[in-house]
């Protein structure tokens, strides 16, 4: 047998009587439910160890994420200083005159280089999948 229901008269702030009103018809239910179905939540028991879960949850998400995006930072990092040192130590310095032929080459080939960047960020592949492809290659043994 169902117990019978109480008939409660409450006051409620102008925008939070339209949230409630909004939501009810959202969700196609009785306003009277949304109501029931907070202050049951509020008061039930157990409501603080569900909202501590459901931190918890979120806090292990966004801490994978936070690792996912360190590892990309370093991955970044070492790739830029391993090809600048490469570069530095490879890369004899130019005279005067091959100097004015190497800028202008240059300038064409930066952009080059932003088109080609624009259209990977854009339609792909990206860095990070080529690098993941080739941790999972076998290399034939030398």
């Amino acid at each position: 047998m169902k117990k019978p229901a109480l008939k409660r008269s409450i006051r409620l702030p102008a925008d939070l009587a339209r949230q409630l009103a909004d939501h009810a018809a959202s969700r196609r239910v009785a306003q009277s439910a949304v109501i029931e179905a907070a202050l049951a939540s509020h008061l039930s028991p157990d409501g603080p160890e569900r909202l501590e879960a459901a931190f918890a949850r979120r806090l292990d998400r966004i801490g994978r994420q936070l690792d996912r995006l360190q590892w990309h930072v370093e991955l970044s990092n070492e790739t830029l200083a391993l090809f600048i040192r490469f570069w530095l130590t490879t890369t004899p310095p130019l005279s005067e005159a091959a100097l004015k032929a190497s800028q202008a080459s240059g300038k064409e080939r930066w952009e080059r280089f932003i088109e080609t960047l624009n259209r990977r960020l854009e339609l792909g592949p990206r860095f990070r999948d080529d690098v993941a492809l080739d941790k999972n290659v076998e290399h034939p043994k030398r």
